[in-house]
């Protein structure tokens, strides 16, 4: 049997996380923030930062625990319950499904800033198409596109930031340390948690390296550091971007919240870096639906492959190109949605899905270590029992934070998640099939 070579170092892995979370995605959904915040944008990249570090942590027990690919599904599985970490899956699933919606959502928005006479739906149908397209032909394209594609956006993502810089230091009424992005009077809590609640769609996929297990050299170190890097990391630089974006433009006036980054780009740079800025946002977003529409065919291909869903339409490979393209379609298919959908609830659509799979994680470090251990000192009390409660509390509070349309949204996958596992289990007498992730 063929095995992976376990090539890959820490640096490499954190870098492939990073590099997934797409951070540019900071820039184009700061106007929803500031708008939801009332200028607070870093204040909500904190708290969101906070719930994904102790949430990270979880990850990381439990990727040591169980080096295997499946992340969510996985851990919960086999930590607690097959037919609760099938619910793990079925929420992850919400994120993998309806994740390139919303990235071709905020592309299609900003596109439409720049080139108004074109209707957005004619950029939302385009990145649709031509994603589609370059996964059918196959993923080996699809890596190679990204490869190129991933270091121009993190190139412009410098060039926004030293802008903002140079654009506050050349206004003598600005400082350019302040804590008014952070703290000013009239700031409200739950504003701050529902700006949160949005900030955490920058950090999907810090768990996507999970996947490298078995191509990573000593996994059940490397994993657990990378996700934890991955997720500091990621933080670091969102905070750090939207602080000295909001020095630069604290207003949260803009003739559009969805792409306010293309407005702020002009007032720092002038129409040749606008223009620059939007050529390194839409590369960002390409390239993330790309992958994103990739993961999720490839997720549905082994659910259609171990038969928790029909094989004949998801099991099955091209003859042709060996990908999955029933499963690509599909996912093309569900992205029509962005047509009829606002950036903000498709995200925190997409978060609901999340924070439920978040949930289960920590969920899952109390049952493997603090009730499955033998070990009960004040040491295991805190990581095993502490800490995961902290997480969950943390996400718990921000799906409820979210906004109300996309909770009632949640709620309803949920329930169809509920009924469609009662009738894969035969009324909930028998254990839903077991995915194999490896293989896929």
């Amino acid at each position: 049997m063929a095995h992976l070579q376990r090539t890959l170092s820490l640096g490499s892995v954190v870098l492939f996380g990073i590099a997934y979370m797409t951070p540019i995605i900071v820039l184009g959904t700061f106007g929803i923030l500031a708008d939801t915040t009332g200028g607070l944008v870093p204040a909500a990249y904190v708290a969101a930062s906070l719930a994904m570090l102790f949430t990270a942590l979880s990850y990381a027990r439990m990727a040591a625990a169980f080096p295997v690919a499946g992340s969510a599904y996985s851990y919960v599985r086999k930590a607690i319950n097959p037919k609760l970490g099938f619910l793990a899956g079925w929420a992850v699933l919400l994120d993998y499904l309806f994740l390139p919606m919303a990235i071709w959502l905020i592309g299609a928005a900003y596109l439409h800033s720049a080139f108004p006479a074109v209707p957005q739906a004619v950029w939302v149908l385009a990145f649709i198409g031509v994603t589609t397209v370059i996964n059918v032909v196959g993923l080996r394209l699809a890596k190679n596109i990204n490869g190129v594609l991933m270091v121009v956006q993190f190139l412009v993502l410098i060039a926004f930031v030293g802008l903002c810089v140079h654009y506050v230091l050349g206004d003598a009424s600005k400082p350019l340390w302040s804590l008014e992005p952070f703290l000013k009077d009239g700031m409200q809590l739950p504003l701050i948690m529902s700006g949160a609640a949005i900030a955490c769609y920058s950090f999907l996929g810090f768990d996507a390296v999970s996947t490298l297990t078995e191509e990573t050299r000593e996994p059940r170190k490397t994993i657990p550091r990378a996700i934890l890097l991955i997720t500091l990391i990621g933080g670091l630089i969102f905070i750090a971007t939207s602080y000295f974006v909001q020095l630069a433009h604290p207003s949260v006036e803009f003739q559009s919240t969805d792409s306010a980054a293309y407005e702020i780009a002009r007032n720092i740079g002038g129409d040749v870096f606008v223009s620059i800025f939007l050529i390194g946002l839409i590369v960002g977003q390409f390239t993330s639906g790309l992958s994103a529409q990739a993961s999720a065919s490839r997720l549905l291909f082994a659910m259609g492959r171990d038969g928790v869903l029909p094989q004949s339409v998801f099991g099955r490979l091209s003859e042709r190109f060996g990908t999955p393209v029933g499963s690509i379609v599909l996912c093309g298919g569900v992205a029509l949605l962005a047509l009829r959908m606002d950036v903000t609830t498709s995200t925190s659509f997409i978060n609901f899905g999340a924070f439920l799979a978040f949930t289960l994680v920590n969920l899952s470090v109390i049952f493997h270590y603090w009730l499955g251990g033998e070990r009960r000192g004040l040491r295991e009390r805190v990581q095993f029992l502490l800490f995961p409660l902290l997480g969950m509390v943390a996400t718990l509070w921000l799906m409820v934070s979210l906004d109300h349309l996309a909770i009632i949204l949640g709620l309803t996958w949920l329930a169809l998640g509920v009924i469609y596992l009662g009738w894969l289990t035969g009324g909930f007498r028998r254990q839903p099939p077991e995915l194999s992730f490896e293989e896929a």
